[in-house]
């Protein structure tokens, strides 16, 4: 992989303490790319002993970093986003390179990390606290806000530079060191970007990259259980994000966790369908359906369930499959041989249960191991796997409902509660059915949050 700045990235290291950690030949894992499954590079399977130094050292930069105003964080911040954008090109080469998503995906994804950069810079050094009106006239009662301490996060590998900018950058604002474990399929865009960091001026410290393979469970210990880390932020699946903050009440940490979803995408018949056909396409084949808040289930009104249908094979069928570095590719191959094997499953899964395949339904040998072809399927009952978990692939089941109330409760069928979109162009639906759909975030005649 050639990059216009060989110093974003150093063979067989990890970053902790502002430097480059190298190990021996023995202690490496190796980075895939999946469109052709070969090595691109190899980074450090570090133990949980090199985990716990990263967090001592994260502890000597708090004790920096919180002494320093907010203005100068936010200086530093400021520095940290003209480095990434300064760097657009060459990190976007190394997001394509060991994620799979298309070059276009990965330069909006690093204008996307940048912009959660750009917004703690500004929100460093306006830190405020209050002051609450006592009781009795002769005290004062002041809230004065202080960076709760270092921060262990865990990141996942569909986003691999906004995952971390979005946890990092409000740390660093707040005046918090971080230690960060990113995905073992995805470690490379973190190095990059806490190398970017550091020279930016952050103190040594400040943001630890511990990446693992082997001893991911022994370092989720570490960052989860030891005393010195006070807050722990996790973004990735609901079964390990339980698991992970059942471990932080040892400790009585703060946590933060964005788990998985199973988002509905609901058009109603007085939707204007040709809008509604792109913005499905838009948030269901996002990084090849890989993304917790991409569309899970599709809901069409009865009266327009076939005419949508059409208008979204035609559109399916146009995707061009293959690798996320040529130009011409507008869907990617999926992160893993085991990903494939799910999405392959909830299709087959779907066809023994009534459902047509209009579009697609296959794996892409031609292409390589980690791709499958964008797949539509109709008629798709809702006991069908694809309607009760994530896909996390590039499959579009269409589901039909009768009425308003219907689709609320199809939408609200699911024990997940991340995300859910809806078209229509009546006013008093629109609130009604963003207020009933039972998820955290709505979107309303939009295709991403």
């Amino acid at each position: 992989m050639a990059l216009h700045n060989n110093g974003l990235l150093q063979a067989n290291s990890a970053f902790i303490n502002g430097k480059w950690l190298q190990a021996k030949d023995d202690q490496l894992f190796d980075v895939l790319d999946p469109a052709t499954w070969t090595p691109i590079a190899a980074v450090p399977d570090l133990t949980q002993a090199e985990c716990i130094k990263a967090v001592q050292f994260a502890d000597s930069a708090l004790h920096k970093l919180s002494a320093m105003t907010g203005k100068h964080r936010g200086q530093l911040l400021r520095e940290w986003f003209r480095l990434i954008m300064q760097a657009k090109d060459d990190l976007a080469d190394i997001i394509t390179a060991e994620n799979g998503k298309t070059i276009s995906e990965a330069r909006g994804e690093v204008s996307y990390a940048a912009d959660f950069v750009d917004w703690y810079a500004g929100a460093a050094p306006r830190v405020q606290g209050t002051v609450v009106e006592s009781s009795d006239s002769t005290k004062r009662v002041l809230v004065i806000k202080q960076p709760v301490g270092v921060v262990g996060i865990i990141t996942p590998w569909n986003f691999p530079a906004a995952m971390i900018t979005r946890k990092v950058a409000a740390a660093l604002a707040a005046g918090c060191s971080c230690v960060v474990k990113p995905a073992p399929e995805t470690p490379l865009t973190a190095l990059a970007l806490a190398s970017l960091a550091a020279q930016a001026g952050f103190p040594p410290g400040s943001f630890n990259i511990v990446t693992t393979k082997a001893h991911t469970i022994d370092i989720g210990r570490v960052l989860t259980q030891h005393p010195i880390i006070r807050k722990f932020s996790f973004t990735g699946s609901t079964a390990i994000g339980k698991l992970l903050a059942s471990q932080c009440t040892t400790t009585m940490k703060r946590v933060s966790l964005e788990l998985g979803g199973n988002a509905p995408f609901v058009i109603f018949d007085d939707a204007d369908l040709e809008a509604a056909a792109e913005a499905i396409m838009a948030s269901k084949f996002r990084l090849s359906g890989q993304t917790c808040v991409c569309t899970n289930r599709v809901y069409a009104q009865t009266g327009i369930y076939q005419e949508l249908a059409s208008i979204l094979a035609a559109k399916v069928k146009s995707l061009i499959l293959g690798p996320g570095g040529d130009a011409n590719t507008t869907i990617g191959p999926l992160i893993t041989k085991t990903a494939v094997a799910r999405v392959e499953g909830h299709v087959k899964d779907a066809f023994s249960k009534g459902a047509k395949v209009i579009v697609g339904g296959r794996r892409a040998p031609s292409l390589g191991d980690a791709f499958f072809e964008p797949t539509l399927l109709v008629d798709v009952p809702a006991d069908a796997l694809c309607a009760q978990e994530e896909t996390f692939g590039p499959v579009l089941p269409l589901f039909k409902f009768e009425s308003d109330q219907d689709a609320i409760n199809l939408a609200n069928d699911t024990n997940f509660g991340l995300a859910g979109y809806f078209f229509t162009e009546n006013v008093h639906k629109a609130w009604t059915v963003a207020e009933k759909m039972d998820v955290g975030m709505v979107c309303v005649l939009l295709s991403r949050l």
